[in-house]
């Protein structure tokens, strides 16, 4: 749900109450944040006795699952009482459980596709340190890869200049690194803007621009190969990793005046994957999307 404003009030008839806590939330249970004031502020303020309501009001709402309300004071004449309201509202997601056998993809009209401007946008959260979130390939030997690695970002683009240097497991090929500690659970937000040759990969607000090698400055990719995890006998890795993910694609045509086509899921997808330790496990984009050439 979508939470607002929480209140507390100690226990009824009693000497118990919480003066002061913190408040955390989760998505899964296990990994836990601590809500901050936009000031900078952790503390809650509680109650002074066992009837009284306290509400605060947050200064900006949380999407969570799970709350946890942690006591730091309490009436030292009796001990820790409380009882809680949560107000919001429900916040609704498209969840989609994968099992290492299951995919989702986009689809183009067409084909492949051949690009000369690409934005791809994605949120992704892992507790794995290691797995593909996104690939797509073409039949000349183009492709392009976001793939964890240690706990960093490694992302590879090839735009048809060296058929033989496909990232694989013996012989790597990575175009940049970016980040660290990805695999902590929480939200990491990726950002690719290519055009021709130059490409900005933001991770998390940080941007790192660099140029593609080689004389080819367009991207061709087959019409249904854009994947989110594998674990395939092709595989770039060993197992996956990806736990949640959101993602937007856009994609501009070469010589249709860069009129761009919106690749969207329906809405944002939220989209959860188990491990995917199964042999041919692979995650695809959604199929379903708006927009045209």
């Amino acid at each position: 749900m979508e939470v607002t404003a929480v209140a507390t009030q100690g226990c009824y008839d009693s000497w118990d109450w919480v003066s002061t806590y913190f408040l955390l939330y989760s998505d899964t249970g296990r990994a836990w944040r601590r809500y901050r004031y936009d000031d900078g502020t952790e503390t809650f303020v509680g109650n002074i006795n066992s009837e009284g309501v306290i509400q605060n009001k947050l200064s900006h709402s949380i999407r969570a699952r799970f709350l946890r309300f942690m006591p730091l004071d309490w009436n030292p004449s009796g001990w820790m009482g409380l009882r809680v309201e949560v107000y919001g509202c429900s916040y609704k997601s498209y969840v989609a459980d994968f099992d290492g056998r299951s995919s989702l993809l986009y689809r183009f009209n067409q084909k492949s596709m051949s690009t000369v401007k690409d934005v791809i946008s994605l949120l992704f959260k892992s507790q794995q340190a290691n797995g593909v979130l996104l690939h797509g390939e073409g039949q000349r030997g183009d492709y392009i890869t976001l793939e964890l690695h240690r706990g960093k970002l490694d992302f590879y683009l090839n735009l048809g200049d060296a058929y033989d240097s496909r990232p694989s497991l013996s012989a790597p090929r990575i175009a940049v690194t970016v980040g660290s500690l990805l695999d902590d659970q929480h939200w990491h937000a990726v950002h690719v803007e290519r055009f021709n040759k130059h490409v900005n990969l933001t991770v998390d607000a940080h941007t790192h621009h660099f140029q593609t090698q080689g004389e080819a400055y367009s991207l061709e990719v087959d019409y249904e190969v854009s994947k989110l995890a594998s674990s395939g006998p092709n595989r770039f890795v060993k197992w996956s990793a990806l736990d949640w993910l959101k993602s937007s694609l856009f994609s501009t045509a070469e010589g249709k005046k860069k009129k761009a086509q919106h690749l969207i899921a329906e809405e944002m997808y939220k989209v959860w994957i188990q491990h995917l330790r199964a042999p041919s496990a692979l995650c695809m984009l959604p199929s379903a999307y708006s927009g045209s050439l």
